[in-house]
């Protein structure tokens, strides 16, 4: 039970026709130039056979009866839905808080006309790191990716936050860059915020003989 009266669990495959239609109802709430997109049919297929069997789905029930959803797999936030009716109440960041504590970095898309959300998401520590004209989702609607990495304590380094260092070490003697850096460790951190390539892959540098990378 939440501080917000509603019970929150992991979903089965005999909810996925309820967290269909949530995603529906909200969807079409949210976004009612893209009503009709998908059948009913459809939408009970999508949440049976591709979300139940790839994300773990989590929903809140008010008195029995489903009232958002969120689905989330390894980094990846697929799908958070709540009815009209039950939004403002906080059941979205509790959903949301789920994911939070299962990953130490999240990415979801949303579409940059649902403005809603996307200060919803940009509240609670998400940046927003690229966009698209659409031309790569079903919808044809232009798109943007955030992206959350969980923060810190002062003085620490966090999990997620120790796979954006790449550390290296010179051996003593060694003439490349004239031998400044002596054996000094050289640390490159990437800031995913800067430049979304940085956390697409990870980045790598081979030396030459001078010490440029190639």
């Amino acid at each position: 039970m939440t501080g917000s009266g509603l019970s929150i669990r992991q979903l089965e495959l005999a909810d996925m026709d309820a967290a269909a239609r949530v995603h529906r109802a909200a969807f079409d709430h949210a976004l009612p130039w893209l009503r009709g997109l998908h059948t009913p049919d459809e939408d009970r297929w999508f949440y049976r056979e591709r979300m139940f069997r790839e994300c773990q789905v989590h929903g809140a029930f008010e008195d029995d009866a489903l009232a958002a959803i969120i689905a989330f797999r390894s980094g990846w936030i697929d799908q958070l839905y709540v009815l009209p009716q039950a939004q403002g109440g906080g059941v979205g960041s509790e959903l949301l808080d789920l994911a939070k504590r299962a990953f130490d970095r999240l990415q979801l898309w949303t579409f940059q006309r649902n403005l809603r959300a996307r200060r919803f998401y940009e509240a609670r520590g998400f940046a927003r790191v690229e966009e698209t004209d659409g031309a790569g989702n079903e919808e044809k609607e232009p798109d943007a990716r955030y992206l959350w990495t969980r923060v810190s304590p002062a003085g620490s380094i966090g999990r997620s936050a120790t796979r954006q260092f790449s550390l290296a070490r010179l051996r003593p003697g060694d003439t490349r860059n004239g031998n400044i850096l002596g054996g000094w460790p050289i640390l490159v951190f990437a800031m995913p915020q800067l430049d979304k390539r940085l956390f697409e892959k990870p980045i790598t540098c081979h030396a030459d003989q001078n010490g440029h990378c190639k």
